[in-house]
């Protein structure tokens, strides 16, 4: 069978580095009080007049050069964000545009912070139904651009960044010993749209908004779901939890993360971190972790790394892929 095989990663955060401090200048707060409830000490901003396609071409770009590849190969791009550059058309195409890739096709995905790995699920599929023999999945946001910097809940937890990971077609035996995505398991829940939102948009009140969102809600959902998702996952794939090498979550909430790592019984020492540097970049935050720990040499080929998300809508999941 047909398995979509990781080939390289890249990455790309802006240059203007945010400290906890800077946030208790106009603030209630102070670096310890944001590092006790989220594990972030700083963040990335992207600068005037930076757009999210702006990080994406540049991760896009690292991972073409990783790969030793050019645009012209790559047939599809999924790129999953909530910050698009425009209502239309999709920060897609405008990578697609900047990497050379003059055929093939490009569209986003919008799930917010579960948005990349209901970007690899397109993805793979793309590639087992033959329409593209390589994809590039991106995960790319500007969450600064939707933050009310007057709430101390939300404005501290948010950055900006984006990742890319390139897959391509390789044969398999359909077994889980197989190289690449093994499993993904996408699960949505509309009920709970009023505990995280952005209160903007094109047909309701013609604006961006800015994120609300009600933290103990949110955090109880996520530690239960994302284990569950976690779990399907891995059984999917005919996985065991033993088997997993490394847990690679969104990068939301450092206590978020380490409970779902207990509840799946997989070793702190084999989760991959880097919210303490990055924030919450939402759709970024899987790919960027991703490629940091490529780039730092931690993933040997043969791992499996688990992925699990949550965010908005609420919408969850989990994707499973050997490495």
């Amino acid at each position: 069978m047909i398995r979509s095989v990781p080939v390289a990663c890249g990455h790309y955060l802006p240059e203007r580095v945010v400290e906890n401090a800077e946030f208790a200048k106009t603030l209630d707060t102070s670096d310890e009080w944001i590092t006790s409830r989220s594990g972030i000490k700083r963040r990335h901003f992207a600068a005037e007049g930076q757009k999210t396609s702006d990080l994406a071409i540049a991760a896009a770009k690292q991972a073409l050069e990783n790969a030793g590849l050019d645009g012209s190969d790559i047939g599809a791009i999924v790129l999953a964000t909530a910050t698009p550059d425009q209502t239309f058309p999709s920060t897609a195409v405008r990578v697609q545009e900047a990497i050379g890739m003059t055929g093939g096709f490009a569209f986003d995905v919008q799930a917010v912070c579960a948005g990349f790995v209901f970007a690899l699920s397109q993805a793979d599929a793309i590639i087992r139904s033959g329409q593209a023999e390589r994809v590039m999945v991106i995960g790319a946001e500007t969450f600064s651009r939707i933050l009310d910097f007057t709430d101390r809940s939300t404005c501290v937890l948010f950055g900006d960044g984006a990742g890319a990971l390139i897959l391509e077609a390789k044969e398999g035996t359909g077994e889980s010993t197989d190289r690449g995505i093994l499993s993904t398991d996408l699960h949505s829940d509309g009920r709970y749209t009023d505990i995280l939102y952005v209160d903007g948009g094109p047909s309701s009140t013609g604006t961006a908004g800015v994120v609300h969102m009600s933290g103990r809600e949110v955090f109880r959902h996520a530690v239960v779901k994302l284990a569950e998702t976690g779990q399907a996952a891995l059984d999917r794939a005919g996985l065991d939890k033993s088997d997993v090498t490394w847990l690679v979550p969104h990068q939301a909430n450092l206590r978020i993360m380490t409970q779902t790592a207990t509840k799946l019984g997989i070793p702190l020492e084999n989760v991959v971190v880097t919210v303490h540097d990055h924030g919450n970049t939402s759709a970024a935050s899987i790919p960027l972790a991703m490629s940091v720990a490529a780039q730092e040499g931690r993933f040997k080929e043969g791992d499996l790394l688990l992925m699990e998300a949550i965010g908005g809508g609420l919408a969850w999941g989990a994707a499973t892929l050997r490495w």
